[in-house]
């Protein structure tokens, strides 16, 4: 894999139902092996590669384009932006961050009263969404609405850091590793037909999964996403299962999914049998596309593979290289496993 596509990915903005800079990128890497692509009507990247031979079962391999983010709700008299979060964030994560807003990307930083200027009682407070606001250096709602309107986004700062034993830390890694996963496996010559489907709006409730499932009818779903990692001071020790540098991470449910049984144990024999580093994660909190696409129609059978990600849905999320490397090598895997009729 070319470790300058994940950081190209993770540079650009996209946040829920804004995905239009990362799709874009993603169709042209597509178009250029002879992949078939089309966008959807909720904005998804469906594109199609043909392989040696066609798929005795239909695969679609999902990783999702959008990344969380903020909404423009309001604008003050003197000029500061009240927002709403695009996706779940933790309000800690939040204070003192730089940002760009909507398409020019012009910068502002999130901004809360500061310290010195607070009650005892206050400071006592994780503070509310309410609070926070976005300082863009105007003076006046005139000036502001020169350069934003309600309804624009914001992303978080795109700076990106190599550091350690091969981390890095990125805004958005959790979704862009697999859609760099993706982009890496549409390069390769493969045994059989596979779909690749970049999905929108999956940290808003995975809507754009449910479209591309329900007209593309596969047989079998392979979901490619980040999962928290457990691997932090202070954290409880049955927490602490899914850890960065032991591999890709492999579950058998999540709050929205209860996954293929053969799928999940396919996977680890796999990863057994081609010396791949894996670990297992119980019950995740988080939904997935999978939670969609397994309802789809009359049912789909959908697997999970994840990446361990520390400080999930922030602007500092990091994830080990080794680990993405790893999952790629499995996915490899597990598309030969399905041409040679592995699973029934």
């Amino acid at each position: 894999m070319e470790y300058e596509t994940i950081k190209t990915l993770c540079s650009l903005s996209g946040p829920s139902s804004f995905e239009g800079p990362v799709r874009e990128y993603l169709r042209q890497r597509a178009e250029a092996v002879g992949a078939e692509v089309r966008i959807d009507g909720m904005g998804n990247l469906i594109c199609t590669k043909k392989g040696k031979i066609p798929a005795p079962r239909k695969l679609m391999l999902t990783a999702h384009l959008d990344e969380v983010g903020l909404i423009i709700r309001r604008i003050t008299e003197d000029g500061y932006l009240k927002f709403d979060c695009l996706g779940e964030i933790d309000c800690r994560v939040l204070i003192g961050k730089p940002v760009f807003i909507g398409k020019n990307r012009f910068p502002g930083v999130i901004g809360l009263k500061e310290v010195h200027l607070t009650t005892a009682e206050e400071r006592k407070k994780t503070p509310k969404l309410e609070s926070l606001y976005i300082d863009i250096g105007v003076k006046s709602r005139e000036e502001a609405e020169k350069l934003t309107h309600i309804g624009d986004f914001a992303v978080f700062s795109d700076s990106i850091t190599e550091y350690g034993d091969r981390l890095l830390k990125a805004k958005a890694i959790d979704g862009r590793s697999g859609c760099a996963i993706m982009a890496s496996l549409m390069e390769r010559d493969l045994p059989i037909d596979v779909t690749f489907a970049f999905t929108v709006q999956e940290e808003v409730g995975c809507r754009g999964a449910f479209g591309a499932a329900f007209s593309e009818t596969p047989a079998l779903a392979l979901v490619l996403d980040g999962t928290d990692a457990g691997d932090l001071p202070m954290v409880e020790a049955h927490k602490r299962a899914c850890a960065l540098g032991k591999g890709t991470v492999l579950s058998y449910m999540d709050a929205g999914t209860i996954y293929d049984k053969e799928i999940f144990e396919l996977l680890q024999d796999l990863a057994e049998e081609n010396h791949i580093p894996w670990q297992v994660k119980g019950y995740i909190s988080e939904k997935t596309d999978a939670s969609a696409i397994q309802r789809s129609k009359t049912g789909v059978r959908a697997g999970r593979i994840s990446i361990a990600v520390r400080y999930l849905h922030s602007p500092s999320s990091v994830a080990s290289l080794r680990d993405i490397e790893g999952a790629e090598a499995l996915v490899v895997h597990f598309i030969q496993a399905v041409a040679e009729g592995r699973i029934s």
